[in-house]
């Protein structure tokens, strides 16, 4: 029986290190960047990293990232002037684009439609709510004064669920000792993005749970719908209360089909400036997003490109 366990214990070993190698082979385990928070309280990438980003469970979608000075992933330096045109678009992975080659994203084609007589500065972080993006504006408010139009790309379902920013430790977690030693293997990174790992974490969730005596979230009723939509709107309202909205070069970037109508009027009574996406989108002639999520694809940047553009002429953009 010893000899039995020892005998499996070995095969094991020797194959997970056949896995391990067989990953790192074929690349399907991507470069995971290492994040921080800088002076500013501004939760970011670390400067100056570059690796592959890699999506779905067969290699699907396989990017160059590129980490820039300022912590975003960009072909280029943010370096506003007071001369130049300057575009900032801010927003969460959508913006970000790991899913596309770094060269040819939203900001690029943008300066490409407008002969590159503008500069497009892409603040894009994974997981930014409305407080992140808010909070980096004001942050960084001597370099958004020289920025002649922001985009804040925004979903009113997932980015107003809190009314003032402060650093949320989830994602920083994932810089701890342990998280860096179990990144070295890109196997097990691999199985993580698939979801291999996702009946063990919700397993050990339930877990922890239980023993600090947590109950199963309740099903929404529509009143409970209404009473949160209205929550969501007064975080919004204390939001710019507290940093400020230049509703002269600012505007929202959404999709209005999936916006309530209470956010929607509230935002037409009071001036701010909103593109929805959701009509082009999904009135498109072909897909617009990847197979294996819902992240735009290279069609879809396309177009989200196209009405960032024709705002920009109608407000006076050189081109």
């Amino acid at each position: 029986m010893k000899k039995l366990v020892i005998k499996l214990g070995v095969y094991a070993f020797l194959i997970l290190i056949s896995l391990e190698v067989l990953v790192r082979m074929f690349y399907l385990g991507e470069d995971k960047p290492s994040r921080f928070v800088d002076e500013s309280q501004v939760e970011k990438w670390r400067p100056n990293q570059e690796g592959y980003s890699v999506t779905g469970n067969r290699n699907q979608n396989f990017v160059r990232y590129n980490i820039n000075d300022s912590g975003f992933n960009s072909y280029q330096e943010f370096e506003p002037t007071k001369d130049g045109y300057e575009v900032a678009l801010v927003g969460d992975s959508f913006i970000e684009g790991f899913h596309q080659p770094y060269k040819s994203s939203i900001g690029r084609k943008m300066e490409l439609k407008l002969g590159e007589k503008i500069k497009v500065f892409e603040y894009g972080y994974a997981g930014y709510d409305m407080a992140d993006q808010m909070h980096l504006i004001y942050a960084y408010r001597e370099d958004f004064e020289l920025i002649d139009r922001i985009y804040i790309k925004m979903k009113f379902s997932n980015d107003l669920n809190r009314g003032e920013y402060y650093v949320q430790n989830e994602r920083l977690n994932l810089e701890s000792p342990l998280n860096k030693i179990l990144k070295k293997s890109k196997l097990l990174v691999y199985l993580s993005e698939i979801g291999a790992l996702t009946p063990v974490r919700n397993m050990i969730n339930d877990t922890r749970m239980l023993v600090q005596g947590g109950n199963t979230p309740k099903p929404v009723t529509r009143d409970k719908a209404v009473s949160k939509d209205q929550v969501f709107l007064e975080n919004f309202k204390n939001l710019v209360a507290l940093y400020g909205y230049d509703k002269n070069r600012t505007v929202l970037l959404m999709d209005v089909s999936t916006t309530p109508k209470l956010f929607i009027d509230y935002l037409d009574t009071n001036g701010f400036e909103y593109i929805d996406f959701g009509q082009k989108l999904n009135n498109a002639d072909r897909n617009t997003t990847l197979v294996y999520d819902r992240h735009w694809n290279n069609y879809g940047r396309t177009l989200i490109a196209e009405l960032l553009v024709h705002d920009l002429k109608l407000v006076g953009a050189p081109d």
